[in-house]
C-alpha cells in the first residue's frame, strides 16, 4: 500500500501551489516516486486565497484526466486547508464540501501568528457543530510552541494532529523540529503530511522525509505507516483513529568488556 498525503497544494493555478498544469503533474509524479498513492488537494481557504468547493472541485477535475494521460499513478482527491479566521464566513453547505475526500473530517490551519487569539473558540464550535476536524501544521503554530497545553487539551477533546514532513528534517529551522519530536514523544501526533507546494521548495516527500528523520527520531519509520498509510485511510473512510503508538525506544548499546592485559593476569 502506497502513503496517502492529507495535507497538499497540487492543483494548477488555484493558490500558492503549481501556477500550471505542468507543475502540477511535476509534483504529482515526484510524490508517486516517494510512494504516494493519493494526494488530498488542499488549497488554502483564506483571506488571501478565498477558495470555493467549486473551485477545487474544478481543479480535481482537471488534474485527473491529466495525471491519467501522463501515466502519473496518484489519485488526487477532493479537500481544503481552511483557514478559521474565514469559518463564519462559510456556510454548512460549503463546509461540508471542503472536507477531506468528501468525509466528515475538516482539516483546519493552526495560525501561523503570535497575535491568534483564542482561537479554540472557533474550534469547539465547528467540533459542537458535527464536523470532526485535524490541526494542519500544529508545530509551526507559535502559540502552541508557548502552551503546549493548549494543543494537548484540543487533542483531549478530540482533534487530530497533522505534522508537515519537512519539519521532522529541519526544514522549517530548529525550534520547529524541536517541538515537532516534542510533540511525537508527547504522542500527540496523528498523520505526517508534505504540504507541498512545488517539487524543491516544498517539494511531496512523506516517505523520504520519514527516512531521513529516523537518524533525528530514532524510531520514527517504524510508525510510518500508521502516520502515513492507517490514519489517511481511516480519515477519507470517515473512521475513528486510535490514539497515537509511542515511539519505539531505541536500543542501547552494549558496552565492550575490555580485555586488554588479561591474558597477562593469568587468563588462558
Amino acid at each position: 500500500m502506497g502513503a496517502i498525503d492529507l495535507h497538499a497544494h497540487p492543483l494548477p493555478g488555484i493558490d500558492d501551489g503549481p501556477p500550471d498544469v505542468a507543475a502540477a503533474l511535476a509534483l504529482a509524479a515526484a510524490a508517486s516516486a516517494d510512494g504516494t498513492e493519493a494526494i488530498v488537494a488542499t488549497p488554502h481557504v483564506s483571506e488571501r486565497y478565498p477558495t470555493r468547493a467549486v473551485d477545487m472541485a474544478a481543479g480535481v477535475e482537471v488534474m485527473t484526466p491529466e495525471l491519467a494521460r501522463a501515466g502519473v499513478p496518484v489519485r488526487v482527491l477532493p479537500g481544503a486547508e481552511v483557514a478559521l479566521t474565514q469559518v463564519s464566513t462559510l456556510d454548512e453547505g460549503e463546509l461540508g464540501r471542503l472536507t477531506l475526500g468528501g468525509g466528515p473530517y475538516l482539516l483546519v490551519e493552526s495560525p501561523l501568528t503570535s497575535a491568534a487569539g483564542d482561537f479554540e473558540v472557533v474550534i469547539h464550535d465547528l467540533l459542537g457543530r458535527g464536523f470532526r476536524l485535524v490541526l494542519a501544521h500544529p508545530e509551526r503554530c507559535p502559540a502552541f510552541q508557548r502552551e503546549p497545553d493548549r494543543l494537548r487539551r484540543l487533542v483531549v477533546a478530540g482533534v487530530l494532529c497533522s505534522v508537515t514532513a519537512g519539519a521532522l528534517t529541519g526544514r522549517f529551522g530548529g525550534n520547529v523540529q524541536r517541538f515537532t519530536r516534542r510533540l511525537l514523544s508527547d504522542q500527540l501526533v496523528h498523520n505526517v503530511a508534505s504540504d507541498a507546494h512545488d517539487t524543491t521548495r516544498r517539494p511531496p516527500a512523506l516517505r523520504s522525509c520519514l527516512a531521513e528523520a529516523e537518524r533525528q527520531v530514532p524510531g520514527i519509520s517504524a510508525v510510518g505507516e500508521w502516520l502515513t498509510e492507517e490514519v489517511p485511510a481511516a480519515i477519507l473512510a470517515g473512521d475513528p483513529v486510535g490514539f497515537p503508538p509511542p515511539l519505539p525506544r531505541p536500543r542501547r548499546r552494549r558496552r565492550r568488556l575490555a580485555f586488554a592485559g588479561w591474558r597477562s593476569r593469568g587468563g588462558s
